[in-house]
Protein backbone atom coordinates (compact mmCIF):
# COMPACT_ATOMS: atom_id res chain seq x y z
CA UNK A 1 0.00 0.00 0.00
CA UNK A 2 2.95 2.22 0.72
CA UNK A 3 4.51 1.58 -2.42
CA UNK A 4 1.29 3.27 -4.20
CA UNK A 5 0.54 5.76 -1.86
CA UNK A 6 3.76 7.57 -1.66
CA UNK A 7 4.29 8.50 -5.62
CA UNK A 8 0.73 9.61 -5.18
CA UNK A 9 1.44 12.09 -2.98
CA UNK A 10 4.60 13.49 -4.62
CA UNK A 11 2.89 13.41 -8.19
CA UNK A 12 0.00 15.94 -6.23
CA UNK A 13 2.81 17.96 -4.54
CA UNK A 14 4.07 18.97 -8.00
CA UNK A 15 0.95 19.10 -9.79
CA UNK A 16 -0.93 22.01 -7.33
CA UNK A 17 2.41 23.50 -7.20
CA UNK A 18 3.16 23.63 -11.15
CA UNK A 19 -0.54 24.17 -12.05
CA UNK A 20 -0.98 27.71 -10.24
CA UNK A 21 2.23 28.97 -11.90
CA UNK A 22 -0.39 29.30 -14.89
CA UNK A 23 -4.16 28.48 -13.21
CA UNK A 24 -4.42 32.46 -13.39
CA UNK A 25 -3.74 33.15 -17.11
CA UNK A 26 -6.63 33.32 -18.34
CA UNK A 27 -9.05 34.01 -15.39
CA UNK A 28 -7.07 37.91 -15.04
CA UNK A 29 -9.60 39.91 -16.52
CA UNK A 30 -12.23 38.11 -14.49
CA UNK A 31 -10.54 38.77 -11.45
CA UNK A 32 -9.89 42.62 -11.85
CA UNK A 33 -13.50 43.07 -12.51
CA UNK A 34 -14.29 41.73 -8.59
CA UNK A 35 -11.51 43.39 -6.93
CA UNK A 36 -11.50 46.35 -9.29
CA UNK A 37 -8.02 46.73 -9.62
CA UNK A 38 -5.98 47.31 -12.78
CA UNK A 39 -4.04 44.50 -14.98
CA UNK A 40 -0.85 45.96 -14.71
CA UNK A 41 -1.44 45.77 -10.47
CA UNK A 42 -2.82 42.66 -10.56
CA UNK A 43 -0.09 40.93 -12.86
CA UNK A 44 1.64 40.88 -9.59
CA UNK A 45 -0.21 38.33 -8.35
CA UNK A 46 1.20 36.20 -10.78
CA UNK A 47 5.11 37.93 -10.59
CA UNK A 48 5.04 37.80 -7.27
CA UNK A 49 4.80 33.45 -7.20
CA UNK A 50 7.34 33.27 -9.84
CA UNK A 51 9.59 35.03 -8.29
CA UNK A 52 9.64 33.79 -4.70
CA UNK A 53 8.84 30.38 -5.94
CA UNK A 54 12.39 30.85 -7.96
CA UNK A 55 14.61 32.33 -5.27
CA UNK A 56 13.28 30.88 -2.17
CA UNK A 57 13.25 27.23 -3.91
CA UNK A 58 17.60 26.19 -3.30
CA UNK A 59 17.57 27.98 0.85
CA UNK A 60 14.13 26.54 1.79
CA UNK A 61 15.02 23.00 0.33
CA UNK A 62 19.05 22.87 1.81
CA UNK A 63 16.88 23.93 5.17
CA UNK A 64 15.02 21.37 4.72
CA UNK A 65 17.32 18.51 3.65
CA UNK A 66 19.10 19.66 7.90
CA UNK A 67 15.97 19.65 9.65
CA UNK A 68 13.78 17.10 8.00
CA UNK A 69 12.61 16.68 4.54
CA UNK A 70 9.39 14.76 5.42
CA UNK A 71 8.50 17.08 8.03
CA UNK A 72 9.09 20.07 5.89
CA UNK A 73 7.55 18.73 3.01
CA UNK A 74 4.19 18.54 4.90
CA UNK A 75 4.51 22.25 6.15
CA UNK A 76 5.28 23.51 2.91
CA UNK A 77 1.56 21.75 1.98
CA UNK A 78 -0.05 23.34 4.67
CA UNK A 79 1.65 26.59 3.54
CA UNK A 80 0.64 26.25 0.38
CA UNK A 81 -3.30 25.41 1.31
CA UNK A 82 -3.17 28.43 3.69
CA UNK A 83 -1.76 30.69 0.82
CA UNK A 84 -4.69 29.21 -1.16
CA UNK A 85 -7.58 29.96 1.14
CA UNK A 86 -6.17 33.38 1.70
CA UNK A 87 -6.16 33.98 -1.89
CA UNK A 88 -9.62 32.85 -2.43
CA UNK A 89 -11.17 34.73 0.17
CA UNK A 90 -9.35 38.30 -0.84
CA UNK A 91 -11.51 41.29 -1.04
CA UNK A 92 -8.73 43.44 -2.18
CA UNK A 93 -5.16 43.41 -3.92
CA UNK A 94 -3.60 43.26 -0.97
CA UNK A 95 -4.72 40.06 0.64
CA UNK A 96 -4.44 38.64 -3.03
CA UNK A 97 -0.91 39.46 -2.74
CA UNK A 98 -0.34 38.04 0.37
CA UNK A 99 -1.94 34.57 -0.55
CA UNK A 100 -0.25 33.88 -3.09
CA UNK A 101 3.45 34.74 -1.46
CA UNK A 102 1.98 32.45 1.19
CA UNK A 103 1.31 29.98 -1.46
CA UNK A 104 5.31 30.62 -3.65
CA UNK A 105 6.56 29.99 -0.16
CA UNK A 106 4.86 26.59 0.02
CA UNK A 107 6.02 25.64 -3.28
CA UNK A 108 9.49 26.27 -2.73
CA UNK A 109 9.43 23.86 -0.07
CA UNK A 110 6.60 21.22 -2.02
CA UNK A 111 7.89 20.89 -5.68
CA UNK A 112 11.94 19.91 -5.03
CA UNK A 113 11.14 17.69 -2.37
CA UNK A 114 8.44 16.05 -4.06
CA UNK A 115 10.91 15.20 -6.66
CA UNK A 116 13.65 14.28 -4.66
CA UNK A 117 11.27 11.55 -2.47
CA UNK A 118 9.89 10.79 -5.34
CA UNK A 119 12.54 9.56 -7.12
CA UNK A 120 14.28 8.04 -3.97
CA UNK A 121 11.56 5.91 -4.08
CA UNK A 122 13.27 3.65 -6.76
CA UNK A 123 16.79 2.49 -7.17
CA UNK A 124 19.13 3.85 -9.59
CA UNK A 125 18.94 1.58 -12.10
CA UNK A 126 15.37 1.77 -12.25
CA UNK A 127 14.80 5.53 -12.00
CA UNK A 128 13.50 6.28 -15.65
CA UNK A 129 9.88 4.97 -15.03
CA UNK A 130 9.49 6.94 -12.00
CA UNK A 131 11.22 10.14 -13.36
CA UNK A 132 9.42 9.66 -16.66
CA UNK A 133 6.27 10.18 -14.25
CA UNK A 134 7.06 13.19 -12.44
CA UNK A 135 8.24 15.19 -15.61
CA UNK A 136 4.75 14.28 -17.15
CA UNK A 137 3.18 15.96 -13.87
CA UNK A 138 5.19 19.00 -14.59
CA UNK A 139 4.92 19.96 -18.08
CA UNK A 140 0.98 19.06 -18.00
CA UNK A 141 0.43 20.84 -14.52
CA UNK A 142 2.00 23.98 -15.84
CA UNK A 143 0.41 23.17 -19.55
CA UNK A 144 -3.18 22.55 -17.81
CA UNK A 145 -3.17 25.83 -15.89
CA UNK A 146 -4.95 27.81 -18.29
CA UNK A 147 -7.71 25.38 -19.41
CA UNK A 148 -8.68 24.47 -16.13
CA UNK A 149 -8.58 28.15 -14.80
CA UNK A 150 -10.80 29.35 -17.65
CA UNK A 151 -12.93 26.10 -17.00
CA UNK A 152 -13.58 26.82 -13.60
CA UNK A 153 -13.73 30.74 -14.02
CA UNK A 154 -16.33 30.33 -16.55
CA UNK A 155 -18.26 27.58 -14.40
CA UNK A 156 -17.32 28.32 -10.73
CA UNK A 157 -16.06 31.64 -10.23
CA UNK A 158 -12.71 32.92 -10.51
CA UNK A 159 -12.31 32.20 -6.38
CA UNK A 160 -12.51 28.70 -7.18
CA UNK A 161 -8.79 28.07 -8.86
CA UNK A 162 -7.43 28.31 -5.73
CA UNK A 163 -10.33 26.82 -3.61
CA UNK A 164 -9.22 23.31 -5.27
CA UNK A 165 -6.14 23.24 -3.83
CA UNK A 166 -7.57 22.78 -0.33
CA UNK A 167 -8.92 19.54 -0.73
CA UNK A 168 -5.62 18.41 -2.79
CA UNK A 169 -3.61 19.30 -0.12
CA UNK A 170 -5.85 17.56 2.48
CA UNK A 171 -5.47 14.34 0.74
CA UNK A 172 -1.93 14.94 0.79
CA UNK A 173 -1.31 15.69 4.47
CA UNK A 174 -3.35 12.81 5.67
CA UNK A 175 -1.45 10.34 3.63
CA UNK A 176 1.66 12.11 4.35
CA UNK A 177 1.02 11.98 8.07
CA UNK A 178 0.16 8.19 7.54
CA UNK A 179 2.53 7.25 5.48
CA UNK A 180 5.98 9.45 5.95
CA UNK A 181 8.72 8.74 8.59
CA UNK A 182 9.48 11.85 10.79
CA UNK A 183 11.71 9.98 13.10
CA UNK A 184 15.91 11.16 13.45
CA UNK A 185 15.53 13.54 10.46
CA UNK A 186 17.60 16.06 11.76
CA UNK A 187 21.27 16.27 10.90
CA UNK A 188 22.90 18.05 13.49
CA UNK A 189 26.04 16.94 12.05
CA UNK A 190 25.91 20.08 9.21
CA UNK A 191 25.05 23.40 9.98
CA UNK A 192 23.54 25.87 7.09
CA UNK A 193 25.57 27.44 5.20
CA UNK A 194 23.61 30.93 5.96
CA UNK A 195 25.90 33.59 3.45
CA UNK A 196 25.12 30.88 0.50
CA UNK A 197 21.52 30.94 1.43
CA UNK A 198 21.17 34.60 1.57
CA UNK A 199 23.13 35.09 -1.89
CA UNK A 200 21.07 33.33 -3.63
CA UNK A 201 18.13 34.84 -2.48
CA UNK A 202 19.97 37.74 -3.71
CA UNK A 203 20.90 36.85 -7.02
CA UNK A 204 17.72 35.06 -7.16
CA UNK A 205 15.26 37.53 -6.44
CA UNK A 206 17.04 40.75 -8.27
CA UNK A 207 17.27 38.79 -11.34
CA UNK A 208 13.46 37.34 -11.66
CA UNK A 209 11.90 40.89 -10.13
CA UNK A 210 14.49 42.68 -13.33
CA UNK A 211 13.02 40.13 -15.63
CA UNK A 212 9.24 40.32 -14.76
CA UNK A 213 9.59 44.15 -14.42
CA UNK A 214 11.64 45.69 -17.28
CA UNK A 215 9.12 46.06 -20.02
CA UNK A 216 7.50 48.43 -17.27
CA UNK A 217 10.30 50.17 -15.90
CA UNK A 218 12.48 49.74 -19.05
CA UNK A 219 15.36 47.93 -20.05
CA UNK A 220 17.29 50.49 -19.71
CA UNK A 221 16.26 52.17 -16.61
CA UNK A 222 18.31 52.53 -13.51
CA UNK A 223 15.79 50.43 -11.23
CA UNK A 224 16.39 47.20 -14.00
CA UNK A 225 20.04 47.94 -14.39
CA UNK A 226 20.30 48.15 -10.40
CA UNK A 227 18.27 44.54 -10.55
CA UNK A 228 20.69 43.17 -13.22
CA UNK A 229 23.99 44.52 -11.34
CA UNK A 230 22.71 43.37 -8.12
CA UNK A 231 22.22 39.32 -9.44
CA UNK A 232 25.43 39.37 -11.22
CA UNK A 233 27.07 40.33 -8.14
CA UNK A 234 25.27 37.68 -5.94
CA UNK A 235 25.69 35.22 -8.58
CA UNK A 236 29.94 36.05 -8.38
CA UNK A 237 29.84 36.35 -4.70
CA UNK A 238 27.87 32.97 -4.10
CA UNK A 239 29.94 30.87 -6.78
CA UNK A 240 32.76 32.14 -4.64
CA UNK A 241 30.71 31.34 -1.36
CA UNK A 242 29.93 27.79 -2.52
CA UNK A 243 33.40 26.84 -3.64
CA UNK A 244 34.71 27.23 -0.40
CA UNK A 245 32.19 26.00 2.10
CA UNK A 246 32.18 23.03 3.76
CA UNK A 247 28.46 22.97 3.53
CA UNK A 248 27.34 24.39 0.25
CA UNK A 249 23.94 25.21 -0.74
CA UNK A 250 24.39 24.10 -4.23
CA UNK A 251 27.73 21.33 -4.61
CA UNK A 252 29.56 23.31 -7.68
CA UNK A 253 30.53 19.08 -8.51
CA UNK A 254 27.49 18.94 -9.71
CA UNK A 255 28.17 21.32 -12.74
CA UNK A 256 31.32 19.24 -13.55
CA UNK A 257 28.86 16.68 -15.16
CA UNK A 258 28.71 18.10 -18.95
CA UNK A 259 25.20 16.10 -19.37
CA UNK A 260 24.00 17.94 -16.15
CA UNK A 261 24.95 21.72 -17.00
CA UNK A 262 23.76 21.01 -20.84
CA UNK A 263 20.45 19.56 -19.48
CA UNK A 264 19.96 22.97 -17.50
CA UNK A 265 20.50 25.15 -20.86
CA UNK A 266 17.73 23.12 -22.48
CA UNK A 267 15.07 22.94 -19.21
CA UNK A 268 15.58 26.98 -19.22
CA UNK A 269 14.89 26.94 -23.34
CA UNK A 270 11.89 24.12 -23.57
CA UNK A 271 9.86 25.75 -20.54
CA UNK A 272 10.48 29.16 -21.97
CA UNK A 273 8.76 28.29 -25.46
CA UNK A 274 6.18 26.42 -23.56
CA UNK A 275 5.29 29.28 -21.29
CA UNK A 276 5.22 31.42 -24.79
CA UNK A 277 2.11 29.40 -26.35
CA UNK A 278 0.27 28.93 -22.89
CA UNK A 279 0.60 32.34 -21.99
CA UNK A 280 0.73 34.45 -25.36
CA UNK A 281 -2.13 31.99 -26.70
CA UNK A 282 -5.09 32.77 -24.31
CA UNK A 283 -4.09 36.45 -24.43
CA UNK A 284 -5.00 36.39 -28.71
CA UNK A 285 -7.49 34.83 -28.61
CA UNK A 286 -9.53 36.67 -25.31
CA UNK A 287 -8.11 40.21 -26.57
CA UNK A 288 -8.15 40.02 -30.27
CA UNK A 289 -10.87 37.13 -31.15
CA UNK A 290 -12.69 37.97 -28.27
CA UNK A 291 -13.55 34.86 -27.66
CA UNK A 292 -14.29 34.10 -23.42
CA UNK A 293 -12.15 32.39 -21.26
CA UNK A 294 -13.50 29.03 -21.64
CA UNK A 295 -13.30 28.90 -25.47
CA UNK A 296 -9.62 30.57 -25.38
CA UNK A 297 -8.68 27.73 -22.87
CA UNK A 298 -9.99 24.92 -24.57
CA UNK A 299 -8.28 25.90 -28.02
CA UNK A 300 -4.75 25.46 -26.42
CA UNK A 301 -6.15 21.97 -24.15
CA UNK A 302 -4.26 20.39 -27.18
CA UNK A 303 -0.73 21.28 -25.94
CA UNK A 304 -1.60 19.51 -22.56
CA UNK A 305 -2.61 16.45 -23.83
CA UNK A 306 -0.20 15.77 -26.17
CA UNK A 307 2.35 17.00 -23.53
CA UNK A 308 0.55 13.69 -21.67
CA UNK A 309 0.73 11.33 -24.44
CA UNK A 310 4.75 12.17 -25.82
CA UNK A 311 6.59 12.65 -22.45
CA UNK A 312 6.01 9.46 -21.27
CA UNK A 313 6.60 7.78 -24.85
CA UNK A 314 9.87 10.15 -24.86
CA UNK A 315 10.88 8.65 -21.65
CA UNK A 316 10.77 4.98 -22.60
CA UNK A 317 12.13 5.56 -25.87
CA UNK A 318 15.64 6.34 -25.05
CA UNK A 319 16.08 2.40 -24.45
CA UNK A 320 16.57 2.35 -28.11
CA UNK A 321 17.48 5.84 -29.39
CA UNK A 322 19.80 8.00 -27.69
CA UNK A 323 18.51 11.12 -25.87
CA UNK A 324 20.63 13.33 -27.91
CA UNK A 325 18.11 12.68 -30.87
CA UNK A 326 15.12 12.75 -28.93
CA UNK A 327 15.75 16.16 -27.37
CA UNK A 328 16.69 17.62 -31.11
CA UNK A 329 13.71 15.86 -32.38
CA UNK A 330 11.16 17.73 -30.30
CA UNK A 331 12.91 20.83 -30.46
CA UNK A 332 12.35 20.31 -34.09
CA UNK A 333 8.58 19.26 -33.52
CA UNK A 334 8.02 22.74 -31.23
CA UNK A 335 9.49 24.35 -34.34
CA UNK A 336 6.93 23.20 -36.97
CA UNK A 337 4.28 24.19 -34.08
CA UNK A 338 5.79 27.38 -33.82
CA UNK A 339 5.88 28.10 -37.77
CA UNK A 340 2.28 26.62 -38.12
CA UNK A 341 1.66 29.70 -35.82
CA UNK A 342 3.13 32.20 -37.51
CA UNK A 343 1.81 31.54 -40.87
CA UNK A 344 -1.65 31.36 -40.13
CA UNK A 345 -2.69 29.20 -37.53
CA UNK A 346 -3.88 31.88 -35.37
CA UNK A 347 -6.78 33.06 -38.14
CA UNK A 348 -8.73 29.15 -38.21
CA UNK A 349 -9.12 27.80 -34.65
CA UNK A 350 -8.50 24.14 -36.55
CA UNK A 351 -5.03 25.00 -37.28
CA UNK A 352 -4.43 26.47 -33.84
CA UNK A 353 -5.39 22.77 -32.53
CA UNK A 354 -2.77 21.03 -35.09
CA UNK A 355 0.08 23.62 -34.29
CA UNK A 356 -0.64 23.40 -30.41
CA UNK A 357 -0.38 19.35 -30.70
CA UNK A 358 2.59 19.67 -32.07
CA UNK A 359 4.26 22.15 -29.64
CA UNK A 360 2.62 19.98 -27.12
CA UNK A 361 4.63 16.87 -28.71
CA UNK A 362 7.54 18.47 -29.32
CA UNK A 363 7.99 19.86 -25.23
CA UNK A 364 6.61 16.33 -24.23
CA UNK A 365 9.63 14.45 -26.34
CA UNK A 366 12.13 17.14 -24.78
CA UNK A 367 10.66 16.40 -20.91
CA UNK A 368 10.13 12.59 -21.16
CA UNK A 369 13.85 12.70 -21.55
CA UNK A 370 15.26 15.67 -19.70
CA UNK A 371 14.72 15.12 -15.90
CA UNK A 372 16.46 11.88 -16.29
CA UNK A 373 18.96 13.27 -17.78
CA UNK A 374 19.76 15.95 -15.19
CA UNK A 375 18.67 13.40 -12.47
CA UNK A 376 21.90 11.55 -13.82
CA UNK A 377 22.72 8.48 -11.36
CA UNK A 378 23.15 11.63 -8.65
CA UNK A 379 22.08 10.41 -4.99
CA UNK A 380 21.83 11.92 -1.62
CA UNK A 381 22.98 15.56 -1.79
CA UNK A 382 23.98 15.55 -4.95
CA UNK A 383 20.64 14.56 -5.92
CA UNK A 384 18.49 17.07 -3.41
CA UNK A 385 20.71 19.91 -4.84
CA UNK A 386 19.77 18.61 -8.52
CA UNK A 387 16.28 19.33 -8.26
CA UNK A 388 16.24 21.98 -6.60
CA UNK A 389 18.69 23.83 -9.23
CA UNK A 390 16.38 21.88 -12.09
CA UNK A 391 13.34 23.40 -10.34
CA UNK A 392 14.40 27.10 -10.50
CA UNK A 393 15.36 26.68 -14.04
CA UNK A 394 12.23 26.04 -14.66
CA UNK A 395 10.98 28.95 -13.19
CA UNK A 396 13.67 30.83 -15.23
CA UNK A 397 12.67 29.45 -17.97
CA UNK A 398 8.98 30.85 -17.30
CA UNK A 399 10.11 34.08 -16.13
CA UNK A 400 12.29 34.65 -19.62
CA UNK A 401 9.14 33.86 -21.75
CA UNK A 402 7.14 36.58 -19.55
CA UNK A 403 10.24 39.16 -20.07
CA UNK A 404 10.91 38.36 -23.71
CA UNK A 405 7.82 37.10 -25.45
CA UNK A 406 4.93 40.18 -23.34
CA UNK A 407 8.18 42.70 -23.86
CA UNK A 408 8.12 41.51 -27.71
CA UNK A 409 4.55 41.62 -27.81
CA UNK A 410 3.82 45.14 -26.82
CA UNK A 411 6.47 46.61 -29.12
CA UNK A 412 4.98 44.33 -32.55
CA UNK A 413 1.55 45.83 -31.48
CA UNK A 414 2.65 49.06 -30.61
CA UNK A 415 3.95 48.85 -34.45
CA UNK A 416 0.50 47.30 -35.78
CA UNK A 417 -1.68 50.40 -34.19
CA UNK A 418 1.02 52.60 -35.17
CA UNK A 419 -0.13 51.14 -39.13
CA UNK A 420 -3.65 50.81 -38.34
CA UNK A 421 -3.42 54.33 -37.58
CA UNK A 422 -2.05 55.69 -40.61
CA UNK A 423 -4.03 53.09 -43.08
CA UNK A 424 -6.89 55.15 -41.52
CA UNK A 425 -5.90 58.55 -41.84
CA UNK A 426 -4.83 57.97 -45.74
CA UNK A 427 -8.16 55.83 -46.68
CA UNK A 428 -10.61 58.67 -44.97
CA UNK A 429 -9.40 60.79 -47.72
CA UNK A 430 -11.42 59.03 -50.16
CA UNK A 431 -14.40 59.97 -47.77
CA UNK A 432 -16.83 63.09 -48.96
CA UNK A 433 -17.34 64.30 -45.69
CA UNK A 434 -15.97 67.07 -43.89
CA UNK A 435 -12.76 67.64 -42.25
CA UNK A 436 -14.59 68.25 -38.19
CA UNK A 437 -16.13 64.40 -39.11
CA UNK A 438 -12.87 63.51 -40.45
CA UNK A 439 -11.33 64.36 -37.04
CA UNK A 440 -13.91 62.70 -34.64
CA UNK A 441 -13.92 59.53 -36.30
CA UNK A 442 -9.71 59.46 -36.36
CA UNK A 443 -10.26 60.51 -32.84
CA UNK A 444 -12.60 57.16 -31.89
CA UNK A 445 -10.60 54.90 -34.05
CA UNK A 446 -7.23 56.27 -32.17
CA UNK A 447 -9.58 55.44 -28.56
CA UNK A 448 -9.80 52.01 -29.62
CA UNK A 449 -6.23 51.20 -30.45
CA UNK A 450 -5.61 51.76 -26.89
CA UNK A 451 -8.04 49.09 -25.67
CA UNK A 452 -6.91 46.37 -24.03
CA UNK A 453 -9.65 44.27 -26.31
CA UNK A 454 -10.64 44.64 -29.65
CA UNK A 455 -14.36 45.16 -30.26
CA UNK A 456 -15.72 45.65 -33.72
CA UNK A 457 -18.13 49.07 -34.23
CA UNK A 458 -21.86 48.74 -34.54
CA UNK A 459 -22.24 50.51 -37.70
CA UNK A 460 -25.76 49.51 -38.15
CA UNK A 461 -26.99 52.74 -37.51
CA UNK A 462 -24.63 54.32 -39.43
CA UNK A 463 -24.53 55.48 -43.81
CA UNK A 464 -23.38 52.43 -45.75
CA UNK A 465 -20.13 54.43 -47.13
CA UNK A 466 -19.33 55.16 -43.23
CA UNK A 467 -20.02 51.98 -42.52
CA UNK A 468 -17.56 50.29 -45.23
CA UNK A 469 -15.10 52.68 -44.35
CA UNK A 470 -15.38 51.72 -40.65
CA UNK A 471 -15.69 47.53 -41.12
CA UNK A 472 -12.69 47.97 -43.41
CA UNK A 473 -10.38 49.56 -41.04
CA UNK A 474 -11.14 47.64 -38.02
CA UNK A 475 -10.45 44.36 -40.83
CA UNK A 476 -6.86 45.95 -41.68
CA UNK A 477 -6.21 46.78 -37.91
CA UNK A 478 -6.73 43.07 -36.62
CA UNK A 479 -4.71 41.49 -39.30
CA UNK A 480 -2.07 43.97 -38.25
CA UNK A 481 -2.68 42.47 -34.64
CA UNK A 482 -2.72 39.12 -35.86
CA UNK A 483 0.63 39.98 -37.32
CA UNK A 484 2.19 41.11 -34.18
CA UNK A 485 1.51 37.90 -32.84
CA UNK A 486 2.55 35.98 -35.41
CA UNK A 487 5.52 37.41 -35.93
CA UNK A 488 6.48 37.09 -32.00
CA UNK A 489 6.89 32.97 -33.05
CA UNK A 490 8.27 33.39 -35.97
CA UNK A 491 11.26 35.53 -34.40
CA UNK A 492 11.32 32.12 -32.03
CA UNK A 493 12.63 29.74 -34.35
CA UNK A 494 16.40 30.38 -34.39
CA UNK A 495 16.06 29.75 -30.76
CA UNK A 496 14.35 26.69 -31.25
CA UNK A 497 16.68 25.67 -33.50
CA UNK A 498 19.30 26.23 -31.25
CA UNK A 499 18.23 24.34 -28.57
CA UNK A 500 18.12 21.35 -31.22
CA UNK A 501 21.58 21.98 -31.47
CA UNK A 502 22.73 22.26 -27.99
CA UNK A 503 20.89 18.84 -27.91
CA UNK A 504 23.13 17.11 -30.25
CA UNK A 505 26.22 17.98 -27.87
CA UNK A 506 25.15 15.55 -24.98
CA UNK A 507 27.51 12.74 -25.18
CA UNK A 508 26.63 9.11 -25.47
CA UNK A 509 28.34 7.80 -22.45
CA UNK A 510 26.20 10.48 -20.24
CA UNK A 511 22.54 9.22 -21.64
Amino acid sequence: MKKLTLPIIFILGIFICMLDTTIMNVSLPNISIHLKSGLDSLSWALNIYLILFASLTIPLTRFAELYGIHKWFLIGVSLFAIGSLTSACASGLHILLIGRAIQSIGAAFVFPLSMTLGINLVDVSSRTKMIAILGITQGLAAALGPTIGGIVTQFLGWRWIFLINVPITIVIIILGIANLTFDKETNTKQSMDSLGAVLSLVFLFSLSLGMIQGRNWGWLSWPTVLCFVISLGGFILFLITEKTSKNPMIPLQLFANPSFSLSAVIIILSNLFLVATTVILPSYFTNIENFDSLHASLLIAPISISIFIFSPISGFMRQNISSKWLLAAGFLIMVLGYFWLSNGALRHQNDTIVAGIAVGMGYGMITGSILIISAGHFTGRLLTASQSVTSVLRQVGAMLAVAIFITGLYSNLNTAREHSISHAQQSIKSLNISEKNQDNILKTINMKMTQTVFLPTDTSHLSKTLSTYILETEQYTKNQLTKAFEKLYLLSIPFLLLGALISLFLKNKYL
